[in-house]
């Protein structure tokens, strides 16, 4: 089967849902997903996502990121990234998104890295309401045709240039040619044994890339939360958000010690857990009035 389309997009988390909100409603659009539409990593965030306060939070909000990334960060893309947060935020709210609010004005919690409260949370399911106001916009546009179950098996190469991809679904293989490509498919989460990803995420657009001599750039950086539910059932483990330790929980050892500074970078917190078979996580503050116990599991 060939189709056609302006654009095609691989992945229905937030980068390919925002992706199809921002392009041009005469442009023609074709979206993939490789399970069903709500089994995307940005569904299962929980924590929050982060903007810029003010002006006077620049310096700091700036410093915190180039130093969560070990100062490899591209400072050209921080600098994007932090002055038009509070643009993104707008459109989220234009979307639908709602945001906890305090007399009526943002309510801001703190995450690992950041040295003062700048995230903004939706209870602790901040991913499912983004994201899902997000879908809900997208399947209003007329110009958008979604295929779920979808899987993108390379990219279509002519004269250099990448005009489209190959995929497959219980229908049998696809060639979708559009004049530009954007790979949204999420990243290697789901190969490791433990994980809080969807198993469906493998890194498919890396692979591809890699393939084609596409290049790449800082694959050892991967995102991982180094607090989970402890479980010896196969599957995806229940993730205990960084926002619990940004509102005040504490990390334990099998002692009963506290080992490390809950609000340093993941990384940094990943690392100060090796060596500790099974940690402990004391809830103090006000995180249980965001209704986190709700999120648990009944069985673990």
């Amino acid at each position: 089967m060939k189709l056609n389309a302006d654009v095609v997009i691989v992945g229905s988390g937030v980068a390919g849902l925002f992706s199809a909100l921002n392009l041009p409603e005469e442009q023609e659009i074709i979206l993939i997903t490789k399970s069903d539409l709500e089994s995307s990593d940005s569904f299962l965030a929980q924590g929050g996502i982060c903007v810029l306060r003010d002006e006077k939070d620049y310096d700091s909000y700036f410093e915190d990121t180039m130093k969560a990334g070990h100062y490899e960060n591209r400072k050209e893309s921080v600098d994007i990234m932090i002055r038009n947060s509070r643009d993104i935020i707008n459109d989220l709210v234009k979307y639908g998104v709602e945001f906890e609010k305090k007399d009526g004005k943002f309510a801001y919690t703190r995450e690992g890295a950041h040295s003062r409260p700048r995230i903004l949370f939706h209870e602790d399911v901040t991913g499912k309401e983004i994201t899902g106001k997000l879908l809900a916009q997208v399947k209003k546009l007329e110009n958008v045709k979604i295929y779920e179950y979808t899987e993108m098996t390379d990219v279509i190469i002519e004269n250099g240039k990448c005009v489209g991809i190959k995929a497959e679904n219980e229908n049998g293989t696809c060639e979708i040619y559009a004049e530009n490509t954007i790979l949204a498919s999420g990243g290697i989460g789901g190969t490791y044994q433990h994980s809080t990803n969807f198993p469906h995420l493998t890194g498919d657009a890396i692979e591809i890339a890699k393939k084609h001599n596409i290049r790449l750039e800082h694959l050892d950086y991967v995102q991982i939360h180094p607090t989970t539910l402890y479980s010896k059932k196969p599957g995806r483990r229940f993730l205990i958000s960084e926002s619990v330790r940004g509102e005040g929980a504490v990390l334990y050892n099998k002692n009963k010690e506290r080992f490390v500074d809950e609000l340093l970078p993941r990384d940094v917190v990943r690392r100060d857990e090796k060596g500790w078979n099974r940690l402990c996580m004391a809830f103090y503050g006000t995180y249980t009035e965001r209704n986190y116990f709700k999120s648990f599991p009944e069985h673990l």
